[in-house]
């Protein structure tokens, strides 16, 4: 692969303007496709396979308007008040206001439904509207709100619930303070303007092209409005990370004296088959998202895998292109004043002065104790995990100023938790069936299950053949009492089917939340193992040893665990809350799956970076020790930077309120503890402790494995092709400044 990649590197090298003219050509037909032939993102959730999701689509065949988006006004008088007189008139002429918005199918009058809680001061108002929650038009809220809004005059509180509730307009800080962050790092990492903003051009190249083909793609298939996000997220973490590594390889190469055109080559050799098996790494740890059965986790993990691939074709070819346009200027001012060799010999003396050598040094020095302390510290850092509740966000995780939040706690105190979370009972027969004394029969026989506060009278469609019931908890709708009084309902509803001769689902959100939460966790384990025994395979291959993957995998679920862990202990637990200014709430769902996805293919790329260079001495004849020294001073400012700048970038999203909070924190915590105190800590100490062994590979393995030369030890034997390689009559001429 190694010869391969260095004629590859050669050629854009050589054809540097052929190949943007390329690049660019490939940008424009994805931008004429994403301009003139997309369709739209959905936020829709779907969940084949579940109860919930299958009476969800037998209601859109037989009632539709059930599945219509539905809005909660709460009004409440001040304390020690009553709605009455002036304050229920103008609760009532809001309402009346709300039914006359267009949009609007109906807003049902507190008094006249019993709404009103036992003490009279809060009553709810609940509002159904004629297009789904995801079709529902920005100006139909408004508008709601507005209507709402005007009881405030008579001294009543107003607070929106449900799909009535308007979007705030985001801040945006999150998707601009990457850039500027890598662009700091950068320049600090290299010292040079033009090393520095080489990766951020080639990384937004990248990005932009994949975006513009996800955008295109839309017109064919499904995908989520977080596909986008997710995709320039990672598109710009791993383009930027490639472009770093070879650049930093390039330079390192021209610094020893190295001709540009040789050292642009050989760079896309090494580091590029580095690039390789790193991306590699992470499109399996996206495309595993596919193993979780949830439509819209499988888009999202596509669509990212394929910007990533973009990344790593942008890397191989757009890289060294930019490499010749910027000549010997790329190396700043290592290639000025004494000879090479001069430089080299400093460059070498330095690198050993280093505070990356003095660390690789001390853990090498220390390799026993560096592998305990950062193992166990890892390990108390993962204990909190074993006590993870997943659920997916409602009002009650909501900021305790939105109005949302003060929506769900007024219903709370004045019907009680369970009214915030009712469950959907669906009593569906046969085509021409009449279920009205089947669904009696049904609410009958669910009313004396333990936690059930109210069940409501049955509702039946025009057809006669589908009855709606709604069931109220006692407890919230996140609770662990509640989740048990799910599986009760329908363990009574099986009893019930026989009984009354119809199918019996439950459903709503509350029991959609539930039955993803059990999805997700449910599909932890298999997705381990798929992400795990894929890369393990892959990075065995890559390094040509056993123990190396090894470690890697045993260092990732050792991140994985410290990250969670800590988001738990914070999150869920509460430790430190007033800190982080959030309230204590199960973890969402998504978040463990996610977060595996994106640590383990970046935890891999600075498994990769590190080792490779490790590998790289080792072949050529360096001792176990000083292999790793070595590798590690090479590979250590890469990673660095790397990490810094996703760490920030994660960072950024603390910067937000709700649960974007804790997927910032678990992120940001994550690189960060993988790069610093795995890759950089325990890996090294345990290559150290154990010598030339790290690199054992059984006989009979290494005769059916292919041979990658990650290390690039091909380029070293002269070959006919490599000889003739050197003769750039046909070249460019390499700009000297």
């Amino acid at each position: 692969m190694a010869y391969l990649l260095s004629r590859i590197g050669r050629a854009a090298f050589r054809h540097r303007r052929l190949v943007a003219l390329i690049w660019l050509v490939i940008f424009a037909g994805f931008g004429v496709g994403a301009a003139t032939m997309s369709g739209s993102t959905s936020g829709a959730f779907t969940m084949p396979g579940t109860e919930s999701q299958r009476a969800i689509d037998l209601l859109s065949d037989r009632l539709p308007a059930a599945n219509g988006a539905s809005g909660r006004i709460v009004f409440a008088a001040p304390e020690g008040e009553t709605l009455s007189g002036a304050s229920r008139a103008a609760v009532q002429d809001a309402v009346a206001q709300i039914a006359a918005v267009p949009g609007v199918q109906e807003a049902g009058d507190p008094f006249a439904d019993g709404l009103v809680s036992p003490d009279g001061r809060i009553a709810l108002a609940q509002v159904g509207f004629e297009d789904t929650g995801e079709e529902l038009d920005d100006a139909t809220r408004v508008a709601v709100h507005r209507a709402a809004d005007t009881a405030e005059d008579a001294g009543v509180q107003v607070e929106l619930g449900g799909d009535a509730v308007v979007d705030s307009d985001e801040s945006g800080l999150t998707e601009f303070i990457g850039l500027p962050v890598a662009a700091l790092v950068l320049l600090l990492t290299f010292g040079s303007l033009i090393a520095a903003g080489l990766p951020l051009l080639t990384a937004i190249v990248g990005v932009a092209t994949g975006l513009a083909g996800i955008t295109a793609a839309t017109a064919v298939f499904d995908l989520s409005d977080e596909a986008p996000t997710i995709a320039l997220m990672l598109g710009l973490a791993v383009g930027i990370d490639y472009a770093v590594f070879i650049v930093s390889r390039h330079r390192s190469q021209l610094a020893s004296g190295m001709p540009l055109e040789d050292s642009a080559a050989r760079a896309i050799a090494t580091a590029g088959t580095a690039v390789v098996f790193a991306g590699a790494t992470v499109v399996i740890a996206l495309a595993a998202l596919s193993v979780v059965g949830i439509p819209f986790i499988t888009g999202m993990g596509l669509a990212a895998a394929a910007t990533v691939v973009i990344a790593v074709a942008v890397a191989l070819t757009l890289v060294p292109a930019m490499l010749g346009f910027a000549g010997t200027r790329i190396a700043g001012r290592r290639r000025s004043g004494p000879s090479a060799q001069q430089i080299d010999e400093a460059s070498s003396d330095a690198g050993r002065r280093t505070l990356g050598a003095r660390w690789a040094r001390l853990v090498t020095r220390h390799r026993v104790v560096a592998a305990l302390v950062t193992t166990v510290l890892l390990g108390a850092c993962a204990l909190p995990v074993f006590g993870l509740r997943l659920g997916l966000p409602d009002d009650s995780t909501a900021s305790p100023s939105a109005t949302n939040r003060q929506a769900y706690d007024l219903l709370a105190e004045g019907f009680g938790p369970g009214f915030n979370g009712p469950l959907t009972l669906v009593v569906a027969g046969g085509a021409g069936d009449d279920v009205a004394d089947s669904a009696a029969a049904v609410a009958s026989g669910i009313d004396d299950v333990d936690g059930v506060a109210n069940v409501g009278r049955p509702v039946l469609n025009p057809a006669g053949d589908t009855a709606v019931i709604s069931l109220t908890p006692e407890s919230g709708p996140s609770t662990d009492a509640t989740k048990q009084l799910v599986h009760d309902v329908r363990d009574r509803a099986e009893v019930l089917e026989h009984d009354v001769d119809a199918q019996v689902l439950v459903t709503g959100q509350t029991a959609v939340n539930i039955d993803v939460s059990e999805r997700l966790a449910d599909a932890l384990i298999p997705f381990l193992a798929v992400i795990v025994g894929l890369a393990f395979v892959l990075l065995v291959i890559a390094f040509r040893s056993i123990l190396v993957p090894l470690t890697a995998v045993a260092g990732f679920l050792l991140s994985i665990g410290a990250a969670l862990g800590a988001l738990v202990g914070i999150f869920q637990n509460g430790f430190a809350a007033d800190l982080f200014g959030l309230e204590p709430a199960p973890i969402m769902s998504l978040l463990p799956i996610i977060a595996i996805g994106i640590l383990f293919g970046l935890a891999m790329d600075y498994q990769v970076f590190l080792v490779s260079r490790m590998r790289e001495e080792h072949v050529h004849g360096a001792g176990p020790i000083r292999s790793v020294t070595e590798g590690f001073r090479h590979g250590a400012r890469v990673v660095t930077a790397a990490a810094l700048i996703m760490g920030a970038v994660f960072a950024g999203f603390m910067l937000e309120s709700g649960l974007i909070k804790s997927v910032g924190f678990a992120l940001a915590f994550g690189i960060l503890v993988d790069a610093f105190v795995v890759r950089m800590t325990l890996i090294p100490a345990v290559m150290a402790v154990l010598g030339e062994r790290a690199w054992w590979l059984p006989r009979w393995l290494d005769r059916l494995l292919p041979r990658v030369d990650l290390e690039g030890a091909a380029l070293d034997e002269p070959t006919p092709a490599v000889v003739g390689a050197g003769d750039a009559g046909d070249a460019e001429p390499v700009p000297q400044h």
